[in-house]
């Protein structure tokens, strides 16, 4: 019995110590365990984001890819961070490149295609993919990303393709950073801007031609010309944007090189004779938009020294083309214009600029009144009538003068083959007729005693 009960003791106490150690391994093993699950919850996770896909191998899933239009790609980015991490490696791989990055910039007719309307749409789409890709990395990441996918396109470069006028390219990568961009703010907009002349090394370029011989760089100019408005002007739905990106281009600069700058960007090509509102027409809009109020940091006074600058880039331009791009430019800036001028005593100056507003109006077809209206509303700007009745006596004799000129021009029988000395002539003096028509209109539709007299001396 003692010997049954000391067996007893050893058996409950081998128990004990068996259950004891047991339940010590399994505490510590129950930690393990929950980091395991923890480890599997969080793959699960991330599997389960990738929703049927997460059956596919990676290389099966990038193959789908290639059945999906880009915009579906970018739908589908949106889904979970998981599948956007997935794309992004897609696009960095040689056949997500292949894929993406279509580079037919110098073939404009594409089959079944229309002028390359087709590679304008695919860059929007895929604008819009990395858009949503980089979505939730900072500004500064996402630029960095985005060049390393486009760095290989040598045509998204400033001086990347020999032949830049019958390229697509600049085009393809505007409206790229256009969608890309769309409502960014403004700080993240001023680093794109900025990280965009890093790359380029557009403010080294632009000191080039602007401080050189007007002609002597003009490569270097057609380039600088294609790239800020194919890249960062021409794409804008919004004033707004048109002007901040117009601002940033050109408020680096003094104002002598602004002008300079301006012109390159959308001036015509400049010719002896005059040129026609076609030509005049981008450099008109680009003043009208900083004029507007949507460019905050420009004042009245910068618009028209900017003009005024204008006027002797490359060298000093006709008369006639001044006056046609202060009519292009709209009445406010036209007026404010010629008011500084009669402001600063300039009426001389003043009158002939007058004369040949009149003369785009004749040449041009537009109406006679609005140039005589002009001319009223810049009389009441001189404080004196003295002042006044000297302006209108220069306006008088700036014709006189004009039309004797002419009319020696055509006297001395140095005609072209256009006979343009001759045509000249024949428009100055219809000018002058049609301009004090108007006149007489206005004058006599203001006195309130003229139709008394004139029906007085009918009846007698």
């Amino acid at each position: 019995m003692a010997a049954l009960g000391a067996l007893r003791t050893m058996t409950s106490t081998a128990g004990t110590s068996y259950t004891l150690i047991p339940n010590q391994k399994y505490r510590r093993s129950n930690r393990r365990s929950r980091q395991r699950c923890n480890i599997l919850d969080t793959d699960s996770q991330s599997l389960s984001t990738l929703g049927y896909f997460k059956t596919l191998p990676l290389e099966i899933f990038q193959m789908v890819l290639n059945y999906l239009s880009v915009k579906d790609i970018s739908t589908l980015s949106m889904v979970s961070k998981t599948i956007s991490n997935r794309l992004i490696n897609y696009i960095s791989t040689p056949s997500g490149n292949r894929r993406l990055l279509l580079q037919d910039f110098h073939n404009l007719e594409l089959p079944g295609k229309r002028e390359g309307s087709y590679l304008l749409e695919h860059y929007k789409s895929l604008g819009l993919l990395l858009k949503r890709c980089t979505l939730l990395l900072p500004t500064k990441d996402r630029l960095k990303y985005i060049h390393k996918i486009l760095s290989e396109v040598s045509c998204f470069k400033l001086n990347g393709c020999p032949s830049p006028l019958h390229c697509l390219g600049l085009q393809c990568y505007g409206v790229f950073l256009q969608i890309l961009t769309a409502g960014w703010d403004e700080l993240e907009c001023h680093r794109v801007f900025n990280f965009l002349c890093e790359l380029s090394n557009l403010p080294r370029k632009v000191q080039t031609v602007v401080s050189s011989k007007p002609g002597s760089a003009r490569k270097l100019e057609l380039r600088i010309r294609l790239y800020c408005r194919s890249v960062l002007l021409n794409h804008w739905i919004h004033r707004s944007d048109s002007a901040f990106w117009l601002t940033r281009i050109l408020k680096p600069w003094p104002m002598v090189n602004q002008a300079r700058l301006l012109y390159i960007i959308f001036g015509p090509k400049m010719i002896e004779g005059p040129t026609d509102e076609t030509s005049l027409k981008g450099l008109a809009d680009a003043i009208k938009l900083l004029y507007d109020t949507e460019a905050s940091e420009w004042t009245a006074d910068d618009v028209i020294s900017l003009v005024d600058e204008l006027s002797v880039v490359p060298r000093e331009w006709l008369m006639e083309n001044n006056a046609r791009l202060l009519i292009l430019s709209g009445n406010n800036i036209c007026f404010t214009f010629m008011a500084s001028k009669a402001v600063n005593g300039r009426a001389v100056e003043l009158a002939r600029l007058m004369v040949f507003l009149a003369l785009v109006c004749e040449k041009d077809l537009y109406c006679m009144d609005w140039a005589v209206k002009m001319m009223q509303k810049v009389c009441k700007v001189f404080n004196t009538p003295g002042k006044r009745n000297n302006f209108l006596q220069c306006v008088e004799n700036a014709f006189a003068h004009l039309i004797m000129d002419m009319l020696q021009a055509v006297l001395s029988g140095d005609r072209d083959e256009e006979d343009s000395s001759f045509l000249n002539l024949f428009h100055l003096v219809n000018t002058q007729a049609s301009f004090h028509k108007e006149i007489l209109y206005l004058t006599m539709g203001s006195n309130s005693n003229a139709d008394r007299i004139l029906a007085a001396g009918t009846q007698v």
